[in-house]
């Protein structure tokens, strides 16, 4: 079975794509490095290599958590199986 996205942590929001791109109404498979688990996804939409995924329905103000870390916040809900990039996610910073 080909693992599409990686996430380190079981409270990861997001898993990152690894092998190649998501298409749109694939389903995948990742990896959850903590427990060794592996999950399924339907991707939504298409996630280029290295972008990021929605484990989980994620609303709008959210954390997102990557790696175990906070990166910010959702700025619109993102369904599970989403593309989460730049353009729905912001620092807290500001």
């Amino acid at each position: 079975m080909t693992t599409h996205f990686i996430a380190h942590e079981t409270i990861d929001t997001v898993g990152v794509v690894v092998v190649e791109k998501v298409l749109a109404g694939q389903e995948v498979s990742g990896w959850i490095m903590e427990t060794d688990q592996t999950v399924s996804i339907k991707a939504l939409t298409e996630v280029p290599l290295g972008h990021k995924l929605a484990l989980t329905d994620i609303k709008i103000e959210d954390t997102i958590v990557k790696y175990g870390h906070d990166i910010g916040r959702a700025v619109e809900d993102i369904p599970k199986g989403g593309y989460v990039h730049v353009h729905n996610v912001k620092t807290k910073r500001w």
